[in-house]
């Protein structure tokens, strides 16, 4: 598949230089295709039935498969859920934390993970997102490290491995700016979170926890996909694996368009965008921007505007066709940039900026 074949899936990048992932990616038509498929079948033939149960059933296990492949995990290892919030939750409340647990994250994460850190009952021990000091943190008390893989506000990425093996702590990590826009392996870390509808360009409300040993971490939330059988008293045998943590329904349209999401990745998706947001920066930096460029670093771009709002760069930019977004407390402006990406979207982007 060529760069113009790839980039053709995507309607929207006809209109403008959609550079958002961070938050929401941008839609394929086979994505969109496969979900209508997916109504039209439920309006025919209706929501019932031992065929509609088993296709919604079967789309389950081959979503499960397709995004355990995706960051080098096993199937049973992996939850379906609908967001990261969702699958730091499920974490949170299985380990049972106390008061007299701590957990250490950073200051640049978002609230879909600290959120529930703060919910656990924890100690929330709040350092720089510096692996010398997130490692200097951990205490005997400290229970897990619950940190982005990348983090949200400047797109540095920490090495979520490397603080596993140095600390023997076990590892929360908050995939949602990291699965689908980098290589990610899986078996570095204990938990995982998944967001599908960012890098991935699926659905909205689509996500994965991948859980390393699922019979370790306790079923705090059950849902009627967690059991195999129960009792009228509520006692459960779970199903093996990680299967166990599933929350919740998701809809047979959202999981096929998942799936075709995923189809229009092509092979060379991690050395483009990782070439193409090298790039971004450089333009930037040339216009005179404050660009941020950690030294290990993701997609994300992000600059801090001079003389002038980042909402109002945001709007000013929107209005010149370009779609970014700003980061609220952080005086931030954020590019999201994607394997989709052209070169004209980053002429664009710094056009904008330059005023």
């Amino acid at each position: 598949m060529t760069f113009e074949e790839a980039r053709a899936q995507f309607p929207v990048l006809e209109r403008v230089a959609y550079l958002n992932a961070g938050s929401f990616g941008p839609l394929p038509r086979a994505t969109i295709e496969a979900m209508q498929a997916e109504q039209a079948r439920d309006l025919r033939y209706g929501r019932a039935g031992s065929a509609y149960i088993d296709r919604m059933f079967d789309l389950r296990t081959e979503v499960r498969a397709r995004l355990a492949s995706l960051v080098s995990a096993d199937p049973e290892q992996v939850a379906l859920t609908g967001s990261t919030t969702d699958g730091c939750n499920i974490v949170l409340a299985g380990l049972d934390l106390g008061p007299e647990d701590e957990v250490v994250t950073t200051t640049d994460e978002h609230f879909g993970l600290i959120g529930p850190l703060h919910a656990s009952g924890a100690r929330v021990v709040v350092v720089p997102p510096d692996p010398e000091t997130i490692t200097g943190a951990v205490t005997p008390r400290t229970r897990l490290i619950a940190i982005s893989h990348v983090l949200w506000t400047t797109g540095q990425v920490l090495p979520v491995d490397e603080l596993r093996r140095a600390t023997g702590v076990p590892v929360l990590v908050d995939g949602a700016q990291s699965v689908g826009a980098i290589v990610v392996d899986a078996r570095a870390v204990d938990f995982l979170t998944i967001s599908g509808q960012k890098w991935l360009c699926g659905p909205d409300t689509v996500g994965a926890l991948v859980v390393a040993e699922p019979e370790r971490l306790r079923v705090a939330r059950p849902s009627y996909f967690s059991q195999q059988r129960h009792e009228p008293d509520g006692v459960f045998d779970p199903w093996p694996g990680a299967r166990r943590f599933d929350p919740t329904w998701v809809p047979p349209g959202s999981l096929a368009g998942l799936l075709a999401a995923l189809d229009a990745k092509p092979e060379w998706c991690f050395e483009r965008a990782a070439t193409m947001a090298e790039q971004c920066r450089e333009l930037l930096t040339e216009t005179g921007a404050d660009v941020v460029v950690p030294a290990q670093r993701a997609t994300l771009v992000s600059w801090r505007p001079q003389g002038e709002e980042p909402e109002t760069v945001v709007a000013r930019l929107a209005a010149a066709g370009v779609v970014v977004r700003d980061l609220p407390g952080t005086g931030l402006v954020r590019a999201s940039v994607g394997w989709w990406t052209s070169e004209e979207d980053l002429e664009r982007l710094v056009a904008g900026v330059a005023g």
